[in-house]
């Protein structure tokens, strides 16, 4: 089954981190660029970083640089994205997406993507 699932979502207080997995079956995630995008209640989904197909560049929006980071582990088919000292404001439904024929030297918009995960629900508490 081709499927790309997120997880590692969850409940944090502020300042806190989380590690959010995204992990492909059916298809070699190395082969693709990885977006993520994150939607609180009541906004549209936004891009808020990348990780490059080729040479594992990343981007990200200015609402997360320096605070979050994307990685690859090909071995295990997963992209990570590494979200340190948490806000209120991060608080979202956290997704990523693979695109075999997209770049990363800008945060993506919400066009189609070839595969996109269903979603995890990162709250951060004050």
């Amino acid at each position: 089954q081709v499927q790309l699932v997120e997880s590692g979502g969850g409940l944090v207080q502020l300042g806190g981190s989380l590690r959010l997995p995204c992990a492909a079956s059916g298809f070699t995630l190395a082969y693709y660029a990885i977006g993520w995008f994150r939607q609180a209640p009541g906004k549209e989904r936004e891009g808020i970083g990348c990780i490059g197909r080729i040479d594992n560049n990343t981007f990200y929006a200015d609402s997360v640089k320096g605070r979050f980071t994307i990685s690859r582990d090909n071995a295990k088919n997963t992209v990570y994205l590494q979200m340190n000292s948490l806000k209120p404001e991060d608080t979202a439904v956290y997704f990523c997406a693979a695109d075999l024929g997209s770049l990363c030297y800008r945060v993506w918009d919400s066009s189609p993507r070839d595969y996109w995960g269903q979603g995890t629900q990162v709250t951060v508490s004050l």
